[in-house]
């Protein structure tokens, strides 16, 4: 089960994704809200925590997550602050009940991840791709458009078009056929 612990914060924040099930993972803590208290109403304890990528948006509420539940960091760079392991490219994570392949996708942030269940078909698409072909930004510090958009190439090579799922770093998630919208933000990014 997927849970967006951000939704309905009027803050600037990431969305926070709690990935409940056999492994109970919260994909980025976001930053600028109390995200430590609705952990604690639906979960016992958290088994890490997993980082699509290192903006403060994203990481801003991370020690207040690992205090309180003394809970190890994953995430690309492990020479971060905050970071306790590395994950490196194509390595299979657990999230909830699914295995995981993380996907290196630079081009927003050097050291952003996206990560993609075959079953049951979800991505965790961080700040690359957003809903209605959106994508994300390349204007800040270690932003690249061409790298950006051939992150967005790679992964639509994993992804299938029967994708069911697209959480991303902002906005809703997208359950009604995802995979048009990673292939249109594919195009828009090419244009812009």
């Amino acid at each position: 089960m997927v849970d967006n612990l951000a939704q309905g914060v009027r803050a600037f924040t990431s969305n926070v994704f709690l990935v409940d099930g056999e492994r109970t993972v919260l994909v980025d803590p976001g930053a600028n809200f109390d995200v430590v208290s609705p952990i604690r109403e639906r979960v016992g304890n958290l088994d890490a925590v997993v980082l699509t990528h290192t903006h403060r948006d994203h990481v801003g509420n991370l020690e207040s997550v690992v205090e309180a539940f003394d809970v190890d960091v994953w995430g690309f760079d492990d020479s971060l602050d905050g970071v306790d392991h590395g994950i490196e490219d194509e390595d299979r994570i657990q999230l909830g009940d699914d295995e995981y392949v993380a996907l290196h996708t630079p081009g927003h942030k050097n050291d952003h991840l996206c990560f993609y269940a075959e079953q049951p078909e979800i991505l965790f698409a961080g700040d690359l791709v957003f809903q209605n072909g959106s994508f994300g930004r390349t204007d800040l510090p270690e932003g690249d458009r061409q790298t950006l958009v051939e992150s967005i190439d790679r992964v639509l090579e994993w992804i299938s078009p029967d994708l069911a799922e697209l959480h991303t770093g902002h906005g809703p998630s997208v359950v009604n056929q995802p995979y048009d919208h990673v292939e249109l933000a594919s195009r828009m990014a090419r244009q812009a």
